[in-house]
């Protein structure tokens, strides 16, 4: 019998949330707690301490609205504004690297489930007992479906290979608590990119190019935004984030009706549509007026909106749930540093910035709603790169975790 969180009405939820961002910026700032977020990524404290909302019972994460507000309204207008200043040929500039660590991600994925399963079946032979439709092998398809695409790639291998109910429900347990502790992980090596960088050999110069640009056009044309400058900024981000949302209601529905078998490109996904509108028209933009916003704080407005995000994201993780079933959540951790390791062996060898590994890895594992914070947790202007890789994760998802589900029931 599960107890009743002790909130439920999600503008206290939001309160204590924008209290836990407060708090984390006031002190980032303060000389007295410098010491301890040298240590401690201020992002990732966004993303922890809500999670403890959850995990105690404060706060039911998944009965709250407030992560669908933040992926479909705050995160659509986010990413106009972040892209609304991008350069295009300068993202083009970093060169090959970021698609090859993408990839490279995407095949750790497709081997990193049977490498697992055949690891922990070691422990545990009865996870390979069962050929039946709540056999372990196959809820791991539902696993490689999101870790590579999302919730539509997921919802595509549920059906391709029959998964059970009961597999399947521990599945998206695992799902959940496994890709938000990488998240984390993630979030704390962006802090110490330079060191890593530094020791692996890494070129960053294209990267660092690109930072320097940004800045440099920051330093020049950056103003005190007066309100005409706030309202257009929210005029751009939330105007576009409406006008995708009408074209997705009518183009998934559409694609769903007269095109079916466009479910394995995820056409049929109104947040695939939302996040690749909203993406398409952030760049054309680019190429108007309306990118000199960033001078008035569009991208500043822009990760605002990004960090309630990221403690909506942190609201869904229960770090409880892991002693429920210990031997599912070995076999995500397993799969996840199979996945980690071969993706640092490559970058090691063709000297990627962590940059690449990290931004390619969590555009497979989170997709579009977490790639950019990642991306952005190196440099605002490094978002549009985590767009991009997560909405080709999209159409990759199902063609690779699919063989990655072959693979699977050799071992299984």
């Amino acid at each position: 019998m599960t107890t009743a969180p002790l909130v439920t009405n999600d503008a206290t939820v939001l309160g204590f949330l924008a209290i836990i961002l407060g708090f984390v910026f006031y002190t980032h700032s303060h000389p007295s707690w410098q010491k301890f977020y040298k240590f401690v990524p201020a992002l990732l404290l966004c993303y922890f301490l809500p999670s403890l909302l959850n995990t105690f019972g404060i706060v039911d994460g998944h009965s709250s609205q407030l992560y669908f507000v933040a992926t479909r309204y705050l995160l659509p207008a986010c990413l106009v504004l972040l892209i609304l200043s991008v350069d295009l040929k300068a993202i083009m500039g970093l060169g090959p690297k970021a698609v090859v660590m993408f990839l490279c991600g995407t095949l750790g994925i497709v081997i990193g489930g049977p490498v697992a399963l055949l690891l922990v079946s070691a422990i545990d032979p009865s996870l390979t007992n069962d050929m039946g439709p709540d056999s372990v092998w196959r809820g791991m398809t539902t696993l490689a479906g999101s870790w590579i695409g999302g919730g539509a790639n997921q919802a595509a291998m549920k059906e391709i290979y029959e998964v059970g109910g009961s597999v399947f429900s521990v599945m998206i347990t695992v799902d959940v608590i496994v890709a938000n502790v990488w998240m984390a992980v993630l979030l704390f090596m962006a802090s110490r990119a330079k060191e890593i960088d530094a020791k692996t050999g890494a070129d960053t110069s294209a990267i660092e190019a690109l930072k320097e640009k940004v800045e440099k056009y920051k330093a020049e044309n950056e103003r005190n935004p007066s309100l005409t400058d706030l309202m257009l900024i929210l005029a751009v981000g939330f105007g576009v984030t409406g006008f995708a949302h009408i074209a997705a209601d009518f183009l998934a529905p559409f694609f769903s009706e007269h095109f079916p078998w466009t479910k394995q490109y995820s056409l049929t996904s109104g947040f695939f549509w939302l996040v690749v509108l909203v993406t398409t028209a952030g760049l054309a933009l680019s190429f108007t007026p309306l990118r000199h916003l960033e001078a008035a704080g569009a991208s500043k407005v822009a990760s605002s909106f990004l960090y309630v995000l990221v403690a909506t994201i942190g609201l869904h993780m229960d770090v409880s749930e892991i002693l429920k079933t210990p031997i599912y959540f070995l076999l995500g951790i397993t799969w996840m540093l199979v996945h980690a390791g071969f993706m640092l062996l490559v970058a090691k060898l063709i000297k990627a910035p962590l940059f690449y590994m990290a931004v390619g890895s969590q555009a497979n594992v989170g997709g579009a709603a977490s790639a950019p914070v990642v991306a952005a947790a190196f440099h605002p202007s490094l978002a549009p790169v985590g767009v991009l890789l997560a909405v080709f994760g999209y159409a990759l998802g199902t063609y690779m975790a699919w063989l990655c589900g072959q693979l699977l029931q050799l071992v299984g």
